[in-house]
C-alpha cells in the first residue's frame, strides 16, 4: 500500500508540473528525497510516468495532430510544422543521448543543484516574462524553422534537473518572438517526441530490473499523471494569457529556497 500511495503522490506532482515552467523532474526528485524514496526504482519511475502527462497533450490536441499527419503528403504547412518539431527535438536528443549516464548518475543525484536551478531559473523566467520582446509569432504550428531550432537549443538546458524542460522551451520561444500562448503550445508539441524518447531510453535500460509489481506501480503513476495533466493543459493557456508566467517564477524561487533550507537543516 505504501508504494501505491507514493505512486499516486508522485503522479499528481508529475501531472501538475510537467507543462508549467517549474521543472517536473526537479519537483519529483525533491519529493522523492523528502519521502525517503532512495531505491533506484523510483528514479526510473519518475521518468516513465512522464509519458502519462504527455499522453494528455496527444488527447487534447488529437484532432489538430491527426490533421497534420493525414495531410503531410499534400499540405506544405503540415510538413513545415512536423519539420519544425523535429528540428527543435534534435539538439536535446543528441545531448541527452551523449550525456545520459552523466545526467542520471551525477546531475539527478544533486538536490542542491536542483534547488539552485529552480531559483536561478525563476529569476530568469520572471525577467523574460516582464521584458519579453514584442511577439512576432502567434501560431505555434507556423513557427519558422530557425525559431524552432533556437527553442530546441534552449531545451538542451533542461538536462540540468531543476531548469525545467517547459521553462527552457517557453523562455526560448518568448525570446525568439513567440507570444505567451503559442510559446506554451509549442512546448506542448515538443514534449511529445522528447518525453517519448526519454521513456524509451529509460525503459530499455531498466527492462531487466522491472518486475510485475514495479509495472503495477508505474501504471498507477502513469494514469494519475495523465488525468492531472489533462486538467493542467486545459487551464494553462488561458491562465498565461491573463497572468503571464511570473506566478511560476515565484513558485520556483519559493520551492528552491525551501529545499535549500531543508537540506541545510538536515545536513
Amino acid at each position: 500500500m505504501h508504494d501505491w500511495l507514493m505512486a499516486v503522490v508522485l503522479g499528481v506532482i508529475e501531472g501538475l508540473t510537467e507543462f508549467i515552467p517549474v521543472s517536473s523532474t526537479g519537483h519529483l526528485l525533491l519529493a522523492s528525497e523528502l519521502l525517503g524514496l532512495k531505491e533506484p526504482f523510483w528514479g526510473t519511475f519518475n521518468v516513465l510516468i512522464q509519458l502519462g502527462a504527455i499522453l494528455a497533450v496527444v488527447v487534447l490536441y488529437f484532432a489538430r495532430l491527426w490533421k497534420v499527419l493525414v495531410t503531410l503528403p499534400t499540405d506544405p504547412h503540415s510538413r513545415r510544422f512536423a519539420l519544425s518539431v523535429i528540428v527543435a527535438f534534435l539538439p536535446a536528443a543528441v545531448v541527452g543521448l551523449g550525456l545520459h549516464h552523466f545526467i542520471k548518475t551525477v546531475l539527478f543525484d544533486s538536490p542542491r543543484l536542483i534547488c539552485w536551478s529552480l531559483i536561478v531559473g525563476g529569476v530568469i523566467l520572471w525577467a523574460v516574462d516582464r521584458f519579453e520582446p514584442r511577439p512576432r509569432h502567434t501560431d505555434a504550428m507556423r513557427y519558422p524553422l530557425w525559431t524552432a531550432l533556437g527553442i530546441g537549443v534552449f531545451q538542451c538546458l533542461a538536462i540540468v534537473p531543476g531548469v525545467s524542460r517547459s521553462g527552457a522551451t517557453i523562455t526560448g520561444a518568448l525570446l525568439m518572438g513567440g507570444d505567451k500562448r503559442s510559446a506554451a503550445e509549442f512546448s506542448f508539441f515538443l514534449a511529445i517526441p522528447t518525453m517519448v524518447g526519454a521513456f524509451a531510453v529509460d525503459f530499455w535500460e531498466n527492462r531487466k530490473t522491472l518486475d510485475l509489481h514495479h509495472m503495477d506501480i508505474i501504471a498507477v503513476g502513469f494514469v494519475v499523471s495523465f488525468i492531472v495533466g489533462l486538467v493542467v493543459v486545459k487551464g494553462l493557456l488561458g491562465f498565461v494569457q491573463k497572468r503571464g508566467y511570473w506566478p511560476f517564477s515565484v513558485w520556483r524561487i519559493l520551492v528552491g529556497a525551501a529545499g535549500l533550507a531543508f537540506l541545510v537543516g538536515h545536513a
